[in-house]
């Protein structure tokens, strides 16, 4: 049966998206395992976001054009999808967020993601050697439009955190201060059939003479001319910067995809906060004998007991948690065959300013398996309770069972099979339901291990209060870092490492905590009108089986599988 017009047109604007998106931000693209964008580098000039958001608009024009009486009914969920993935796109350049506050968060750090994606490339070839080197020598032009673009928001007035320019600082410098042959940028992997070497010779030379040059000449911008006109730790909010308000809540509906505003997260964290109290009284009770809810947070931040001795001790306790989840996987999940989630501990440079954890997605053509990359330097000040839930989340059930997943669904557009940040209501919200769930599977090692699991809800439902708190109510860094002190048991470097992550990606933390509620919602409906037919493997595989998507979209989904079901 041949296509309607209106399908068409959906499948053209479909793989319109997905180069666009691609171009415009191909470091992404390394990371999630694309091919045919490793070549490239964003344009982070004004002009630059100025052509993106033109290209996006139009996109978004024509599907705005579109009859949906025309299209199927999985058409119509392609249709939302896109229209919500094009309306982020365009709004991320439109605010440029990340020139308001030059921080070194990864994701939102143009700066940071070089560092990040760069040396992901999967270099196995002699074309993927042509891209690598392509790339790395516009390196030095892309770190001096980033000096430019920050010139240009100073002349406005749009002045950047202290904080923010001085973990950026802080990151930029560790780079230059590492010896030529430790340099990530120019000692990526490489495959048999490459002559390393020759490779290697090139990169450096490349990086020692354009490089490093201008990320250089950006040092001595942030330090000399941002950093004497910040802004202080009592205006950290991005309400406080040019057009901040506005951004904050363009933001907010950004990284959620639902509509809730600054005003109502910010409740809902702090009910969830109070409902986890009756929680730790009764998991401290019985591992530390202890009711008082104060005493157990103190308990498990200084008891050296609950630190880990060695790196190799962290690799172990994440291995063993993934390689338990991989063996109960079927038991409440469709078969997925996948590609294999490795564990790989975070070089110590990058150390400095990331978070316990982060996932790397596979390749797409199978050259690299997905990775839970683990933050294991110095071991003696790391929570032995935390690690499970972080391996829960960061590889099996998490991210790595529903990214890779997403990558299978060849039934999908092609855009749909490698989405990540750009719907991260769905992502961190997957990631941490899997923390939940990992407990009704029985993952857990011991009540030790699930004080983590309950460490880890207490700490995302901060995020809900802090981040509302700096950047829509103006609240200081001190005031967001004594809540979240109160409230989790984490230590201080850890608040303050969260802290000033909120402070240069406003808006993502709330992804995470507002996810998992709206997955838990629509699995406790489903419940409730199933009945015994309900069952936990057709639930799992209705949310991963269609791909990252808006939560309003996967409401959408459920509501059909379960009528479905009904039907059946």
């Amino acid at each position: 049966m041949p296509l309607s017009a209106a399908s068409e047109e959906l499948e053209r604007l479909s793989e319109e998206f997905f180069h666009v998106q691609n171009t415009v931000d191909p470091l992404s693209a390394t990371l999630l395992g694309i091919s045919g964008y490793d070549s490239l580098l964003p344009d982070p000039s004004r002009e630059g976001s100025r052509v993106g958001v033109e290209r996006f608009q139009a996109i978004e024009s024509r599907l705005a054009a579109l009859d949906p009486t025309e299209l199927s009914a999985s058409e119509r969920i392609n249709a939302a999808v896109l229209e919500r993935l094009t309306w982020g796109a365009r709004v991320d350049l439109q605010e440029g967020i990340w020139e308001k506050d030059a921080a070194s968060e990864s994701y939102s750090s143009p700066h940071s993601m070089v560092f990040m994606c760069v040396p992901a490339a999967a270099v196995n070839d002699a074309a993927a050697v042509d891209s690598y080197l392509a790339r790395l020598s516009h390196l030095g032009a892309y770190f001096d439009a980033i000096t430019n673009r920050y010139r240009e928001a100073l002349t406005e007035g749009r002045h950047s955190t202290r904080v923010g320019i001085t973990r950026a600082l802080d990151q930029l410098q560790g780079h230059l201060d590492l010896p030529l042959d430790d340099d990530t940028l120019a000692h990526p992997s490489t495959g048999p059939e490459v002559d390393r070497a020759d490779f290697v010779e090139r990169t450096t030379r490349i990086v020692a003479e354009s490089v490093r040059p201008a990320i250089s000449r950006l040092v001595d911008f942030l330090r000399d001319e941002m950093l004497p006109v910040s802004r202080d730790d009592e205006h950290v909010g991005l309400r406080f910067a040019a057009g901040g308000e506005f951004s904050y809540r363009q933001a907010v509906r950004r990284h959620t995809t639902t509509d809730l505003t600054p005003e109502q997260i910010h409740q809902i964290g702090l009910d969830h906060i109070a409902s986890l109290q009756t929680q730790w009284r009764e998991l401290g009770a019985r591992v530390l004998g202890e009711t008082d809810v104060s005493k157990i947070l103190e308990r498990l931040r200084t008891d050296p007991a609950l630190r880990f001795n060695s790196s190799a001790e962290i690799v172990v306790v994440v291995q063993d948690a993934l390689d338990r989840a991989e063996a109960a996987r079927d038991d409440w999940f469709p078969s997925f065959r996948i590609a294999d989630c490795i564990i790989e501990e975070i070089h110590p440079i990058e150390a400095k300013s990331a978070a316990l954890a982060h996932y790397r997605p596979p390749a797409e053509d199978g050259s690299r398996p997905g990775a839970h990359c683990v933050l294991t330097l110095n071991p003696t000040e790391r929570f032995t309770y935390e690690y499970e839930a972080l391996a829960f989340h960061e590889s099996t059930p998490g991210h790595h069972l529903q990214i890779a997943t997403a990558q299978t669904m060849s039934d999908l557009p092609t855009y749909r099979r490698f989405l990540d940040a750009q719907v991260c209501g769905f992502v961190e919200g997957w990631g941490l339901y899997s923390e939940r769930l990992a407990d009704e599977m029985g993952l857990y090692s011991s009540d030790l291990a699930r004080i983590g699991m309950l460490s880890f809800d207490a700490l995302r439902a901060c995020r809900l209060v802090v981040d509302t708190g700096m950047h829509h109510y103006g609240w200081s860094r001190q005031q967001a870092i004594d809540y979240m002190w109160n409230n989790t048991a984490t230590t201080m470097s850890n608040v303050t490492n969260e802290i000033d992550r909120y402070i240069g990606w406003p808006g993502q933390a709330l992804a995470y905590m507002i996810g998992r509620k709206e997955i838990e919602r629509l699995r406790a409906e489903a419940t409730a009108a199933l009945g015994d037919a309900f069952d936990i493997r057709g639930f799992h595989g209705t949310v991963l089986s269609n791909g990252a998507v808006p939560l309003t979209v996967l409401e959408q989904l459920v509501q059909h599988w379960v009528a479905v079901t009904q039907e059946s």
